[in-house]
């Protein structure tokens, strides 16, 4: 296939590395790479899409924000992006950035508007459209050497779907996944763009001896996505709520924990071929977004 001149720009300019993206996630030196895939699992209500909320203003925000100040696809397959929450959280975090010398009587509103214009939104309602959407993201891809992330959520949406119109074969159940995650590793090798992508958990049921409560939050999620999206993740962050008493100690009473509920996130990294390292974070959800503890 023939490379058009924008298409060779875009490759060989080289896009802004995320691996500094956020270091309370991410082993030290560990975070993604240029063309590396994190994926968010964990089940309803853990904190995987405020998440990718704290990513995408951490990304689009300007640096005097402590910002990086690049470009951002949101690709919404669950419907559920709140655009309002979105520009709260950008208000907030603009408002408490340090004043500069050209601050004026209006500064916020101006620099909302140019964060916002880094970012791209996509709605899909079914795997071929998610497909098309990556077919069409290489334009983008092309035209815009600043988009540095893209965003899912959540990649899984459409799984039962899937399995119910592919009957009963394995492969057709997976064929549109499969070709999605074959074409996202293309644009990954050629554009170098990282990528963050939500995944809703299946409980494994254990019929066996039952095991300690610190080693099966990890273990009973079953990894069910089809391989070749597998082969893509590098980097996995495993979303959980913390259980009540150390919430309470976590926030300083149970007051505290009443007005705010506190999750946790353990981060496994398998990017270097050599060893595997891994971290964990815990964070609440306020008004301002995600604030590490």
């Amino acid at each position: 296939m023939s490379e058009s001149g924008a298409q060779l720009f875009a490759r060989l300019e080289g896009r802004r590395c995320l691996t500094n993206i956020e270091p309370r996630l991410f082993p030290e030196d560990g975070g993604p790479d240029h063309g590396e895939v994190v994926e968010l699992y964990g089940t309803e209500g853990t904190g995987k899409t405020e998440l990718l909320y704290h990513l995408l203003c951490r990304c689009v925000l300007p640096e005097a924000a402590s910002g990086l100040e690049v470009d951002v696809v949101f690709v919404d397959t669950d419907y559920s992006l709140d655009m309002f929450r979105l520009v709260s959280i950008l208000d907030s975090r603009l408002t408490a950035a340090p004043p500069t010398s050209s601050s004026s009587a209006e500064p916020n509103e101006a620099a909302l508007r140019l964060c916002l214009s880094r970012l791209l939104v996509v709605h899909c309602s079914s795997s071929s459209q998610l497909l098309l959407t990556l077919h069409f993201l290489e334009t983008s891809l092309s035209s815009r050497p600043g988009l540095a992330l893209l965003l899912l959520d959540s990649i899984s949406a459409f799984y039962w779907l899937d399995r119910c119109e592919g009957g009963a074969s394995i492969g057709r159940q997976e064929e549109k996944l499969s070709k999605c995650a074959e074409l996202l590793g293309r644009l990954l090798r050629d554009y170098r763009v990282t990528v963050f992508a939500t995944c809703h958990t299946i409980r494994r049921s254990y019929s066996g001896p039952s095991s300690s409560s610190s080693s099966s939050s990890s273990e009973s999620n079953r990894q069910y996505l089809c391989r070749p999206w597998q082969r893509l993740v590098t980097h996995r962050l495993l979303c959980s709520r913390q259980e009540a008493a150390n919430n309470m100690a976590a926030t300083g009473g149970i007051r505290e924990q009443r007005r705010r509920q506190v999750f946790t996130v353990h981060c496994t990294s398998s990017s270097s071929s050599f060893s595997s390292c891994s971290r964990s974070s815990s964070f609440c959800v306020t008004d301002r977004g995600v604030e590490f503890i």
